[in-house]
């Protein structure tokens, strides 16, 4: 069987770089990965280390934005699968510079909209045979949910935050291909990711991080907003099954079936340190509940979020695996085992493990 290339965006990023680890492990030697990543702060080159000197993967350091690269990467290419994570994602940051979040979000799925479609159009118009584009989008362009119900693929949108806003509207424009082009995609919407890897301003690698230094642990408002949380690593099978077995033109809802307040993780949290820190430790006896201080609530804050995966499980044979207390486990574990990966991130070493590694390159 010929090697498949996938174009994978954001790819040194959270989820992206456990997808990129996931499918060079399952499919070894059969897929060739070009990562695409413009290493903005979240993006971070440690997380891709297993698989660095792998002969099936190439790091690109590149804006999604930057037309003729892009294009240049489909040219010089024989790309079957585009996998576009790129995004900008923290609300917070959002709110305080939304510019910056319709620039990477709406205009770069429109560069790489673009070059993927002039890339892979037959003189007849239709596309060539194979060829597909998987747009990862959030359940937050749905909007909030009350006490009841669930989010589905037929629910409206309805963003609140320029975060969920630029997100809708890069959904909107992959949908608009598919439908005036016929361009082959998927659209996916997970619902809130947690495990390896993920940069410190997301709740709970934050919460993590500040219980073992002894800091507060900031929750917003009464800490009773509620999210539906995914293990990233059931995240990216469902992707790559998407990928193999989703309907073209289709979107697919992603959840984990794990709703919980964020109070509740950060007490989950709280009690799993207890117990996986020894009593050596000099950290265990400050982690406690008196760490937690209730600030004021975030702008827009939607107060649920919850996801139906009842079309994916039917159409694709996809099912979240990990149920939150093994999967929180299995997240506070990897913190405590690689806590060096958030002195990499968070005082600039990595940058320094870049420009030695590709600096020549």
């Amino acid at each position: 069987m010929p090697v498949k290339t996938y174009l994978v965006t954001g790819g040194a990023g959270f989820i992206g770089s456990n997808y990129i680890n996931y499918m060079l492990k399952k499919y070894g030697e059969s897929i060739r990965i070009i990562n695409l990543d413009k290493l903005t702060y979240a993006g971070n080159l440690e997380n891709l280390k297993e698989v660095e000197t792998n002969k099936n993967y190439t790091f690109v350091k590149g804006d999604i934005c930057d037309k003729g690269l892009v294009t240049k990467l489909f040219r010089e290419n024989d790309i079957d699968r585009v996998v576009h994570f790129a995004a900008e994602s923290h609300v917070d940051r959002s709110i305080r510079n939304p510019e910056t979040f319709v620039v990477t979000n709406v205009l770069g799925t429109m560069v790489l909209l673009n070059a993927a479609k002039d890339a892979w159009v037959q003189a007849d118009g239709t596309f060539a045979e194979g060829k597909k584009f998987l747009h990862v989008s959030t359940d937050e362009v749905y909007g909030s949910l009350g006490e009841t119900g669930y989010f589905y693929e037929t629910t409206p949108y309805d963003p609140h935050s320029p975060y969920s806003a630029s997100k809708a509207s890069s959904d909107l424009l992959v949908k608009s291909y598919m439908d005036t082009y016929g361009f082959p995609a998927n659209i996916t919407n997970c619902s809130n990711n947690y495990g390896p890897f993920q940069f410190p301003e997301k709740l709970i690698p934050l919460m993590i991080y500040n219980a073992l230094s002894g800091k507060e642990l900031p929750v917003y408002g009464d800490g009773l907003n509620i999210r539906d949380w995914l293990y990233v690593e059931d995240h990216v099978k469902g992707i790559d099954m998407v990928q193999e077995k989703g309907r073209l033109f289709q979107t697919y809802n992603i959840g984990g079936h794990n709703e919980k307040t964020n109070i509740e993780i950060v007490h989950i949290i709280l009690d799993t340190l207890q117990k996986f820190l020894g009593d050596g430790d000099e950290r265990k006896a400050k982690i406690n509940n008196g760490l937690i201080r209730f600030v004021q609530d975030r702008k827009g804050h939607d107060r649920r979020y919850a996801i139906a995966p009842d079309k994916i499980r039917a159409e694709v044979g996809w099912y979240p695996e990990t149920n939150f207390e093994e999967g929180i486990r299995k997240t506070i574990r990897w913190y405590l085992d690689n806590e060096e990966w958030k002195d990499h991130v968070l005082n600039g070493e990595y940058q320094k493990y870049y420009d030695e590694m590709y600096s020549q390159k």
